[in-house]
């Protein structure tokens, strides 16, 4: 016990929660994927690697490497993706603009 560092600990923390982690997306068989778990060990080992990177952080990429391919197994899992702006339905019919009515703005062929 008297050798071991807070560091040791946080690191061994960090690999336990991407393999806890890695579990809960379903990548060990016969194991299902269980979404919200896998975001909360992925959020946990992404706010505990600043603390590790004065002492190891030459030493972090496995690590790095590790938690990229949980963090991209949950996008492909979840179906993540960034919302799609909302499109209207049918293009609106716009008039001219105060620019443009005032006869302030050139356009193109008018």
């Amino acid at each position: 016990m008297e050798k071991l560092t807070v560091d040791d600990v946080l690191l061994q923390t960090v690999v336990t929660l991407i393999n806890v982690g890695a579990r809960k997306a379903g990548l060990a068989e016969g194991s299902e994927a269980d979404l919200p778990q896998v975001k909360q060990a992925i959020d946990a080992a992404r706010a505990l690697l600043p603390l590790l990177e004065p002492e190891h952080g030459e030493h972090l990429g496995p690590v790095r490497d590790a938690l990229s391919r949980l963090q991209m197994a949950y996008v492909q899992k979840s179906g993540d993706q960034p919302p799609a702006p909302d499109a209207p339905s049918e293009p609106e019919e716009k008039g001219a603009g105060p620019a443009q009515s005032s006869g302030r703005l050139w356009v193109p062929g008018q």
